[in-house]
C-alpha cells in the first residue's frame, strides 16, 4: 500500500514490483485528473492531466479521492489493514464522505505524501531560523540560514525537488560551511542556492 500519488509514489510502486510484491495499491487524496487540459488549466501552465509512468504500466491499482483514517494491526503489532474513506473538496478543504469507509488489506505501507515545507517545530523553531515566503528555511548566497553557522540545503532550503538537487546542494553547502569554519575551502560547489533547472 502506497499513500501518495505523485512521483515519489510512482517510484515506490516500481520498487515494490521489483521487490516481488503480490499486489500494490496507490492511494491519492486528490481526484483523478482529466485526460486532457481543463479550460481552467491553459497553456503555458503546467498541464494537470492524467499521467501514466513506466511504473504504472507495470501494474498496480490507483485509488483517487481517498484518505487513510487509520492503520489496523494484528496481535503482533504488524499492519494488517488500512481503514480509508472517500473525500470531496468543500471550500478548498477535503471532507470525509460519510458511509464510504472500507478496509483494504496491507502487509506494508509506504508513505509518499506531499511536501508542505520545512518542519518548523523542533530545531528550526529552537534556533530561530527565518522562514521565506515559500515556507522554506531562508538562506543567503552561501547556503547559510539567518542563524550564523547554520547551513541549509536540499528540500529545507529549496523546497520540494529532486534528490539530485539535494545531493548537489549538500556538497555545495559543505564547501560553504568549510570555508566559513576555515576561511578557505577546496571542496566543490556544483550549484548555488538560486540556481534552477534548465528545461
Amino acid at each position: 500500500m502506497i499513500i501518495g500519488g505523485g512521483d515519489t509514489g510512482a517510484d515506490c510502486l516500481g520498487t515494490a514490483h521489483r521487490q516481488g510484491a503480490a499486489s500494490v495499491t496507490q492511494l491519492e487524496i486528490m481526484p483523478m485528473p482529466p485526460d486532457s487540459r481543463a479550460p481552467s488549466n491553459p497553456w503555458p501552465t503546467y498541464p494537470m492531466i492524467m499521467r501514466v509512468s513506466s511504473a504504472h504500466e507495470e501494474g498496480g491499482e490507483r485509488l483517487y479521492s481517498v484518505n487513510t483514517e487509520k492503520f489496523i494491526g494484528d496481535d503482533s503489532g504488524h499492519v494488517r489493514t488500512l481503514l480509508l474513506h472517500e473525500v470531496e473538496r468543500v471550500d478548498g478543504r477535503f471532507q470525509k464522505i460519510e458511509g464510504t469507509e472500507r478496509e483494504l488489506p496491507a502487509d506494508l505501507v509506504l508513505l509518499a505524501m506531499g511536501f508542505t515545507g520545512a518542519q518548523r517545530e523542533g530545531l528550526v523553531e529552537a534556533l530561530g531560523a527565518e522562514i521565506d515566503a515559500r515556507g522554506n528555511v531562508a538562506r543567503d548566497g552561501e547556503f547559510m540560514s539567518s542563524v550564523p553557522g547554520v547551513f541549509v540545503a536540499g528540500d529545507m532550503g529549496r523546497g520540494q525537488s529532486l534528490i539530485v538537487w539535494a545531493i548537489a546542494e549538500g556538497r555545495a553547502a559543505a564547501a560553504a560551511a568549510d570555508a566559513w569554519l576555515t576561511g578557505n575551502s577546496m571542496l566543490p560547489r556544483p550549484v548555488t542556492p538560486t540556481m534552477v533547472a534548465l528545461r
